[in-house]
């Protein structure tokens, strides 16, 4: 599905997502990736959903934005809480969702202006 966006010109966004893949600014991305609207952080972590560790959430918990979102490829699945102390140490939330939610979401709140981050999975 593409995506169109108002007013994100000069940040990262999602310009299009399909079955395992997601395009930011229209380059087309397989692997993890962290969005953020100033910088893109390809192959965030080489773990599947199944394989994340607390060290995948200790990265996400440093990042210095206000909303933290997470795509979990195709269907929505909650990680272990365990995984999550991290983010709950530092006092941060966790928005869980599948990837095209997370895509969708994402540009919604880039174009509102506001301060976010999209973890995504692909598998």
């Amino acid at each position: 599905m593409k995506i169109q966006l108002d007013k994100a010109v000069g940040l990262h966004a999602f310009t299009a997502y399909g079955d395992g893949y997601v395009s930011v600014n229209a380059v087309r991305r397989t692997r993890n990736i962290l969005v953020l609207p100033d910088r893109l952080v390809p192959e965030w972590t080489q773990a599947d959903f199944a394989t994340l560790t607390r060290a995948d959430f200790e990265y996400l918990a440093a990042l210095d934005n206000c909303i933290l979102l997470l795509g979990t490829g195709a269907q929505l699945r909650f990680p272990a809480p365990e995984l999550l102390r991290p983010l709950r140490e530092a006092g941060r939330s966790l928005e869980v969702m599948d990837t095209p939610a997370a895509c969708r979401t994402y540009n919604l709140l880039v174009n509102e202006g506001r301060r976010v981050a999209a973890a995504l999975l692909m598998a």
